[in-house]
């Protein structure tokens, strides 16, 4: 490769990557040799880009934090990533992220290409964030670094407060961050309970990663998703839901997240049975949705909360 910019800007493209690159394998990346690698090193380091060498027999080179953030290289689907990722910023629980989200999107769209400004309106376009606010935010500086952490397989310890407000001190190998539109939590091997957990960030305190990496570890059947739905399935009892509807099996069906089936009962009726683990907030409202006259026959938890529902929606209206 004897272009010497675009060899300079895949050389930082490979930086950029949250690792070490031993200097050989650069050379072999990039099809040159280990002395024309010092000396694109040298030169990005004279534009600005903090890139530390280790010592060794073998040596390597990462991309560090400086004083400044210098110019960052990304691909179309990075760019778009990120894009539509602050978009959305202001309808997550990110404390203080709506400004600042809006200040990096208007310096991010003026230089994105038109044909990428079309696929970022297109997606924002066709979906449609469904959120729920309920006071627990998070604040980003949490957020980042648990990311950083996850990122660079790096054990952490934080403060802990349990739903129940138990305050405890927590050192584990973070696995992912996986976000529900209400809350954000984090998937990861608790160290001292030698066992996988999920944590609220919200409820995460000092978060401080150690600087001790960790040995990726096999995940259970179904992976991070299935922990999450089965620490999910923990926090929420389940509920037996019984309920019948003045409208055809299909039109209901059209209507009701596929985990909750109606069965037929005539051509203009049908009848749901099943056991869910949502709340009953949630449930009063999925129904209430489906736009036709239903009769709640149990559990008594969503008959009592229908009733003061709709005792206070006829306030309302009054």
């Amino acid at each position: 490769m004897t272009d010497t910019p675009a060899r300079l800007l895949n050389l930082l493209s490979l930086l950029q990557t949250p690792r070490e690159w031993p200097g050989s394998e650069l050379a072999e990346r990039l099809a040159v040799s280990p002395r024309t690698i010092r000396r694109d090193i040298d030169r990005l380091r004279d534009l600005g880009y903090p890139v530390e060498a280790s010592r060794g027999a073998v040596g390597g080179y990462r991309l560090v934090a400086g004083a400044a953030m210098p110019p960052l290289l990304l691909d179309d689907e990075e760019a778009v990533a990120i894009a539509v990722g602050l978009r959305a910023g202001a309808g997550h629980a990110i404390e203080g992220v709506e400004e600042a989200s809006v200040r990096a999107l208007a310096k991010l769209e003026q230089v994105l290409p038109s044909r990428l400004r079309h696929r970022v309106s297109t997606l924002q376009n066709a979906t449609l964030p469904l959120t729920r606010g309920d006071g627990a935010t998070v604040a980003p500086q949490t957020l980042t670094a648990l990311a950083g952490a996850v990122t660079g397989q790096e054990k952490v310890r934080f403060g802990y407060r349990a739903g129940d407000s138990t305050e405890s001190k927590r050192l584990v190998e973070p696995y992912r961050l996986v976000s529900t539109g209400r809350r954000w939590y984090l998937v990861a091997y608790d160290l001292e309970r030698s066992d996988w957990r999920t944590f609220r960030v919200d409820r995460v305190s000092d978060p401080f990663a150690t600087g001790a990496r960790y040995a990726a570890r096999e995940l259970p059947t179904g992976g991070a998703a299935a922990i999450m739905t089965r620490a999910m399935s923990r926090a929420q009892p389940e509920l037996d839901l019984d309920v019948t509807f003045a409208a055809p099996a299909e039109f209901v069906a059209a209507r009701l997240p596929s985990h909750l089936p109606p069965t037929p009962v005539t051509e203009d009726s049908c009848r749901l049975r099943a056991r869910a683990v949502d709340s009953v907030e949630w449930l009063a409202l999925r129904l209430a949705l489906v736009d036709c006259a239903f009769t709640i026959h149990g559990p008594d938890q969503l008959i009592t909360y229908v009733r003061e529902l709709s005792a206070r929606l006829r306030t309302a209206a009054a």
